[in-house]
Formats: C-alpha cells, structure tokens, sequence
C-alpha cells in the first residue's frame, strides 16, 4: 500500500484528511462531551476545524511526528495556497493543510490509533481513550 500512497495527490490527502479530522472532532464532541443539538455540535467544532486551530494543534503535533508522518505533514504544508481565507495567516493556512494531509495518509495506510493520538496531542485532551 505504501508505494500507491505516494502516488495519491496532495489535493486527495488533505480532502480526505480535512473527513478524518471532522470525524475525531465529531466523536470525541459526542462521545466525551456528551453535546447533542447540532446547534451545540456546530458551535464547540469551530474550535477544533479553523485553520489557525488547527495550525495550534500541528505546532504541539509537529515534534512527536515519526520520520514518515514529518514527509508528509511538509507535503502538505509546502502546497501552494491560492485560496488563503480571510481568517487565517498564510502560514496557518499552510499548517493546517499539512495536517490535514498527514491525517490523511494516516488514514489511508491504516493508523487509526495514531491518528487518535496525534488528535489528542494536538487539542490538548486528556490520555487516550480506551475503546
């Protein structure tokens, strides 16, 4: 799977890291925060999916990163940005699509208890959780 992986667009990790750091953002709002209204839901994930929140989260993520996660956290990272919104730096903006693009080649290679880690790592939330 790894050599197919390296043939997957930058675009496609970070479009498909963007989904699996919605889907931790939404787990853990619902799971541990126990938020139910979608107006609550909606409101508390704006702290997690911003782009300057996400950037935050990646510079306490970025240290513990192995070797093969830093490759791709700088793919992503490294992009060019044309579409830079109003609300973020440049250099957030470009953090965050690192992310989301080392969220998606953890996905894509299988690492879902990393990426529950590095998750964690980054917003700053307690220990693991046990399944």
């Amino acid at each position: 799977m790894d050599i197919r992986l390296k043939e997957v667009s930058t675009a496609a990790l970070a479009y498909l890291g963007d989904c699996v750091i919605e889907k931790c953002v939404r787990t853990y709002l619902v799971l541990e925060r126990g938020l139910s209204t979608s107006a609550h839901l909606n409101r508390a994930s704006l702290d997690f999916v911003r782009a300057s929140a996400q950037s935050d989260a990646m510079n306490r993520i970025e240290p513990v990163l192995t070797e093969a996660e830093g490759i791709y956290y700088r793919r992503g990272r490294n992009t060019g940005h044309s579409n830079v919104p109003k609300s973020a730096s440049v250099g957030e903006y470009r953090r965050a699509t690192g992310m989301e693009v080392l969220f998606g080649y953890l996905s894509l290679s299988g690492q879902e208890a990393r990426i529950d880690e590095l998750f964690r790592i980054g917003y700053q939330l307690d220990a693991v959780r046990t399944p």
